[in-house]
């Protein structure tokens, strides 16, 4: 075959959310995107802001063009800089003090080292560089942030309003899925003067909220107000999934990542954590809700780490046309949608059957079109549980009550199955992808033979090969994967040959890159960690890989062997494989 060219697609016209951390030193490598692996279409979602020098503080150019001058990262006062745009004028209001100065205070800066992996080179990582954004205080001296702030952390640490001074903290949890952090402290003087944040219930639309943090455009603490414009399920761009989210019109910046969302009654409603950054939209900002919050806080505490949200485990069609209601056997008073495809790795694969159509979770009736109007809500003072409508008016997705759920707990769930309901008590767990969408923090595996570069393909690696615009640059193939191929066995990874250091010994094969493997010597590639083992003790006079679009490698073992150590010395790699490729 001849040289594998990158297929290229047309790139949306929507506007995308991006998340709100504020750099003051600029990663030195190429921007990257997130893309959510959803099967309609969606805008294209950034995460990291563009390089910059590392004297600014400003991580991406305003769409109207306007710049701001950036300052030193000192605290100096109390209120936010006059000017900033970040900030809305509000009037002196004695009472509105009275209520939200106290959790003011309990709103820090936070301050973080990041070093990520780099992917391309898997035996290195890329060069540290530092970000700043919000947080604040909860009960049981602990902190609150977005996920997104402390990524691939170094070092984090906290500084109080009006102190000088920077306090090492201790990352507890990192919750990927919902963009939520927990950090705590270990120098009780940090506590001091620090009453934690109560919480409150969900809100409505058009209630007030305030927005506090440390946005770009001044050092110190910023307040901006505006009122709740929508309540739906939202794409969290760092989780690259689904949850329960506010849509705002306050102004938030990067830097408010992280920073709590105040109601009238100076309770928290939520952490600001994206916003909509376009020429045709203003305003737009999102907020995490408090059932994702709490969710997340319980989690922590029932496990003693953070397990994630479950999934249900399917694909599912939309049940709208009357003629296809018709045709599986659903009465005129049956709702519903359809199962196109079960998760083989899921717990519900051993019950549920394509074709089933799901009437109901957990006593919930679903819709024709995959929405639910009764929701199950749970009240933040205790373990009861309220059943009631979500909105007047407004209908919201099912899988908010899935979301609802903690990871190993059971639902309830009823399918229509050739005209026949059955009933089943399935067990909910995590997601599995066969391209992951997030490392988790874990550095990424490698195995080199010969100088063929073996890795196992995630969103991390296809960001760094192919730039924020993954998702229009990279190989049809792999974004087909992607979107659209489950793993069938939980260990499933999707290995391919990311490059070829060029040495003697595999003259010919230089320009092989991503490509998968699809077995060794005649045996499947299950995983990374297989094919590594098959490999090394192979004795075999030859080394067969064959690879997709059905080409082949055939390497002499012995001299494959021998020619690796050579390899590695040219290139100052300590090792030809992972430390987690050796146990």
């Amino acid at each position: 075959m001849g040289d594998n060219k990158r297929k290229r697609g047309r790139k949306p016209k929507n506007p995308a959310p991006e998340t709100l951390d504020l750099p003051t030193t600029a990663p030195p490598d190429d921007v990257f995107s997130v893309d959510l692996i959803d099967k309609s279409p969606s805008p294209r979602l950034r995460r990291r802001p563009k390089k910059l020098p590392s004297h600014s503080d400003k991580p991406l150019p305003l769409p109207t063009g306007r710049r701001l001058t950036p300052r030193p990262l000192d605290t100096s006062g109390d209120f936010a800089v006059p000017g900033d745009p970040g900030a809305s004028p509000m009037e002196a209001d004695p009472a509105w003090e009275a209520r939200v100065l106290p959790a003011m205070d309990s709103v820090v800066k936070v301050f973080c080292v990041h070093t990520e992996p780099n992917f391309s080179l898997p035996w290195q990582r890329k060069r540290q560089y530092s970000s700043s954004s919000s947080g604040f205080v909860i009960a049981g001296r602990r902190v609150l942030t977005n996920a997104h702030s402390v990524e691939h952390y170094t070092q984090v640490k906290l500084k109080k309003r009006g102190s000088d001074t920077k306090y090492l903290a201790t990352v507890l949890a990192i919750g990927t899925e919902c963009d939520i952090a927990m950090l705590s402290v270990d120098d009780d003087e940090f506590w001091q003067g620090m009453p934690p944040v109560e919480f409150g219930d969900l809100p409505t639309l058009q209630d007030a909220v305030t927005v506090v943090g440390y946005p770009i455009g001044g050092d110190t603490i910023s307040v901006t107000s505006g009122v709740v414009s929508r309540i739906e399920i939202l794409s969290y761009v760092h989780g690259s999934t689904e949850l329960l989210g506010l849509q705002i019109d306050a102004a938030i910046n990067s830097g408010n990542s992280g920073g709590p969302a105040f109601n009238e009654k100076g309770n928290c409603v939520g952490i600001a954590f994206q916003s909509l950054k376009h020429e045709d939209v203003e305003n737009i900002g999102y907020v995490i809700p408090t059932p994702v919050i709490m969710h997340f806080i319980q989690d922590y505490e029932k496990n003693g780490g953070y397990t994630g949200f479950p999934i249900l485990g399917v694909e599912w069609q939309k049940m709208e046309n009357p003629d296809l209601r018709m045709a599986m056997g659903m009465k005129p008073d049956q709702k519903g949608v359809r199962i196109r495809r079960i998760d083989p790795t899921a717990p519900e694969s051993k019950v549920l059957k394509p074709s089933d159509v799901i009437l109901s979770f957990d006593g919930v009736d679903i819709a024709n079109d995959g929405t639910g109007f009764e929701l199950l809500l749970f009240s933040l003072g205790g373990n009861n549980e309220t059943k009631f409508p979500f909105r007047h008016g407004e209908r919201i997705g099912f899988s908010y009550l899935i979301s609802q759920k903690y990871t190993g707990d059971n639902a309830a769930i009823k399918v229509l199955r050739n005209s026949d309901i059955f009933k089943f008590d399935i067990k909910l767990n995590s997601h599995r992808r066969l391209i992951p969408a997030h490392s988790k923090g874990k550095p990424p595996s490698y195995y080199i033979i010969a100088g063929f570069v073996f890795t196992a393909v995630s969103v991390p690696y296809l960001r760094s090969e192919y730039g924020k615009d993954y998702e229009y640059e990279a190989p049809v193939k792999l974004l087909d994967k992607l979107l659209h191929s489950m793993p069938q066995s939980p260990d499933e990874q999707l290995v391919v040959v990311s490059q070829v250091l060029v040495a003697d010994i595999n003259i010919g094969y230089e320009d092989i890159v991503n490509t998968q493997v699809v077995a060794f010597n005649g045996k499947p590639v299950k995983n990374l960690k297989s094919l590594a083992s098959m490999v090394e003790s192979c004795n075999d006079e030859y080394l067969k890989f064959d690879l997709d679009y059905d080409q082949i490698v055939v390497l002499r073992t012995k001299t494959a062997k021998a020619a690796t150590l050579d390899i590695l010395t040219t290139h100052c790699i300590p090792s030809a494989m992972s430390d987690d490729l050796k146990s």
